[in-house]
């Protein structure tokens, strides 16, 4: 990788302003919308960092903008793993998302399952790695369990893991824990993965943010295409960020709505378990809960089955949604013990 020569595009060659732009065989008649977009965005991204920058207190040179997140895992996966070579680790239950990367890409995929209650097991974890091992992934808060890692076996994973440690920060916002943009200073082989798809709610824009050292995010910067974010979704996510303000409210208002459901769910007898969250979504452990799956798609609310996961067994994944849409949930999932018990009753 370190001998790829980035793509010089028209905006990398002439980054100023100017009247009239005839060097990237634009459209110069306009485009088919009100908006300018018969012109290139630019290719680096400037204004989103800027902003990005002074919300985070972290320094330009450490950010990259992808197309959602999904766009630095695979580059990071090109970038510090050969193929049919190398391999990355994951800690299941977890994101998809890190395997799918690793196979399109011919990189094995070592699994190091979680421990039942969805903490890392860092000796079975250390156990596993050698030389081979480039890459991480540890996703806390974690999807699909909504549980943070403990701080202390992170640290243990970044002090003596020997490639790059990738801690994807989904959901952090909804977290009462800063999260580990603030110790990108201290240990080189981190990336923190951020998105504006979930406390921001701009999933349909899809802008995910990698966070690391310069010279990590400089070589992202070089192996990616040129434009992989377009001018409206450019557009889109520096209007979101420039209003902080909102996205607070709304988060509090999700975790004001998490609580409420936490405190129903413990009194519906065909909730086991929840497990605690650091996200907009709980884990939710039911009796019958693919009959209870079921019964919610037939009345139109759709939850996410995640049964079939590793120690999630018998388990919804339910997001936090509106009021209106929290009560319909209640409602039915009442509905559905009710009828429950007087099966029960009836036999």
């Amino acid at each position: 990788m370190k001998e790829v020569k980035a793509y010089s595009s028209a905006r990398d060659e002439f980054a100023g302003s100017a009247e009239v732009y005839l060097d990237a065989n634009e459209n110069s008649l306009g485009s088919a919308t009100e908006e300018y977009y018969n012109r290139y965005p630019d290719p680096h991204h400037r204004q989103l960092k800027q902003r990005w920058a002074a919300l985070k207190n972290v320094s330009e040179d450490r950010i990259f903008f992808g197309n959602g997140s999904d766009e630095p895992i695979d580059l990071l996966i090109r970038l510090f793993c050969e193929p049919w070579k190398d391999h990355v680790i994951t800690l299941p239950p977890t994101y998809g998302m890190y395997s799918v990367s690793a196979a399109i890409n011919a990189v094995e995929v070592i699994q190091v399952p979680l421990t039942p209650n969805f903490q890392i097991d860092f000796k079975e974890l250390k156990e596993q790695w050698n030389g081979s091992s480039k890459m991480m992934f540890l996703c806390s808060p974690n999807n699909p369990t909504g549980n943070l890692f403990s701080k202390s076996s992170i640290e243990q994973v970044l002090k003596s893991f020997p490639g790059i440690v990738v801690i994807d920060e989904a959901y952090i916002d909804f977290s009462a824990e800063p999260g580990w943009v603030s110790e990108l200073s201290k240990y080189r082989n981190l990336v923190v993965l951020q998105t504006l798809s979930k406390a921001w709610g701009m999933a349909g824009a899809r802008v995910g943010v990698a966070m690391g050292d310069p010279y990590v995010i400089s070589m992202l910067e070089k192996i990616k295409p040129p434009y992989n974010i377009s001018q409206a979704n450019q557009q889109l996510a520096y209007a979101a960020l420039q209003n902080e303000d909102k996205k607070n409210q709304q988060v509090s208002i999700i975790l004001e709505q998490r609580e409420r459901l936490i405190n129903d769910l413990q009194n519906n007898k065909l909730v086991k378990k929840i497990t605690p969250s650091s996200t907009n979504f709980l884990l939710v452990k039911f009796d019958q809960a693919n009959e209870v799956f079921d019964y919610l798609i037939e009345r139109g609310v759709i939850v996410r089955n995640r049964t079939k996961e590793k120690h999630c067994a018998g388990c919804l994944r339910v997001t936090v949604g509106t009021k209106e849409e929290n009560d319909r949930l209640l409602g039915l999932l009442w509905e559905i013990m009710e009828k429950f018990e007087l099966a029960k009753a009836a036999r």
